[in-house]
């Protein structure tokens, strides 16, 4: 059985042309978070990704949103996915796999997490049109998806995202984003049953 001996916790900083982020978080919180990214419907985002994920998760960023919102979304999951990736050290002890089916009213989404050092991203069912629709009157429908491949890819971890059902374009989005916080709750957690790194390769 491994017993952690440390907070598993990371701050990224990330300074381009288009946006400037300061980002921290610790896998072994409350779900806490303080989150100013200068676009709101994100911020509502990645504050239900931090409650229900038991993650504390704090982001400055400021970006070009004056020309999009896409750069600065994009760019806070890059930094999101390079801060989960170091925050999980070694991977030794944890469960590595989480599943969840979570509704919001008329949506239902599954998202499956495994902590295993691949990035991969499947994504599916999103209501056609639905990449076009302005959530708040400024969140694309498409950032969702580009901000799971962000954090799937610099955090190394195979997702699975399947929207079952939904006509809210609201709910589908914040579903999407409950049901993988909830997976990836189950995947980050300790299992005291589990010796070493949870792989027959002995690494993930």
């Amino acid at each position: 059985m491994t017993t952690p001996t440390a907070r598993r916790i990371a701050r990224v900083q990330r300074e381009t042309s288009e946006s400037s982020i300061d980002l921290s978080v610790d896998l072994d919180g409350t779900g806490t978070s303080d989150i100013e990214t200068g676009v709101p419907f994100y911020d509502h985002l990645l504050t239900a990704f931090a409650k229900h994920s038991l993650t504390d998760l704090t982001v400055r960023a400021t970006g070009d949103v004056h020309i999009d919102v896409h750069h600065t979304v994009e760019d806070v999951g890059i930094v999101l996915g390079q801060a989960i990736r170091e925050s999980l050290g070694d991977k030794r002890g944890i469960s590595r796999y989480g599943d969840a089916l979570v509704p919001l009213d008329d949506a239902l989404t599954q998202a499956v997490v495994d902590i295993s050092g691949r990035p991969y991203l499947v994504h599916t069912g999103e209501p056609e049109g639905f990449e076009f629709h302005l959530i708040g009157g400024h969140f694309t429908g498409s950032m969702v998806r580009h901000v799971f491949e962000a954090i799937a890819y610099n955090a190394a971890l195979t997702v699975h995202v399947n929207v079952l059902a939904g006509r809210d374009p609201h709910h589908i989005a914040e579903s999407e984003f409950k049901a993988f916080a909830r997976a990836f709750r189950q995947a980050k957690a300790f299992d005291p049953q589990v010796s070493g790194v949870p792989s027959t390769k002995g690494a993930l």
